[in-house]
């Protein structure tokens, strides 16, 4: 395995294993002291630490506080809403829960893969995109409906509990059901949920005025 692939396995490893709570940022940064040994953190407490893997989830909490370009529109406007209110007929699920799922999942950015391999708008993992015959995971109206699918899904099984359907989203359902029917404690997850709910509730808010 090339050392590049490595070190990323090696990061992604150490990022699962953090402590939830540890930190309010989901960045990974790294630096190599003078006799060779690694060093990874999500707390950069030495000034040769250098950002090694983004936090995916700071630009929708940075759009809360000032919203700027796709953020600043109401539904209606924002890319995809064709798309995304088509499936939320044959889904049932919420038309602006769906734009608030892709609006911190990938800023709706169609193209976006994450490190794991999440894929598209919604972000969905290849096991997902399996489960629910999703064969193109960059195409634009077949991840939405894909993702909204799961999204149905989850809501089913939590009866109707959206914090819990949109843990299961991120962290995986069994996840949820391991822990008790509640938000998993990873840090990850525990950012999430009230992220895509602040985002929700602001559409929401767009739309009533």
């Amino acid at each position: 395995m090339p050392a590049k692939s490595r070190r990323l396995l090696l990061i992604l490893a150490i990022a699962a294993a953090l402590p939830a709570g540890v930190s309010a940022s989901g960045a990974i940064y790294g630096f190599v002291d003078e006799s060779g040994v690694e060093h990874l953190t999500n707390i950069p407490n030495d000034s040769r630490y250098r950002l090694l893997l983004r936090d995916r989830l700071a630009p929708a909490a940075a759009a809360l506080k000032v919203p700027r370009g796709v953020f600043a529109l109401p539904t209606e406007q924002r890319p995809f809403d064709d798309a995304i209110r088509a499936v939320s007929r044959t889904t049932g699920v919420d038309a602006a829960l769906l734009h608030a799922v892709i609006a911190v999942e990938s800023g709706y950015r169609d193209t976006a893969v994450s490190a794991r391999g999440a894929t598209g708008l919604m972000q969905l993992m290849p096991a997902t995109a399996r489960r629910y015959g999703l064969e193109n995971a960059r195409d634009p109206a077949a991840n939405i409906r894909a993702g909204a699918r799961y999204l149905r899904d989850l809501l089913a099984l939590f009866d109707n509990d959206i914090e819990l359907a949109l843990a299961g989203y991120n962290a995986g359902e069994n996840a949820v059901l391991r822990h008790g029917w509640r938000i998993p404690p990873y840090a990850e997850t525990q950012r999430y949920v009230p992220l895509v709910l602040a985002h929700y509730e602001r559409l929401n808010g767009l739309a009533r005025r």
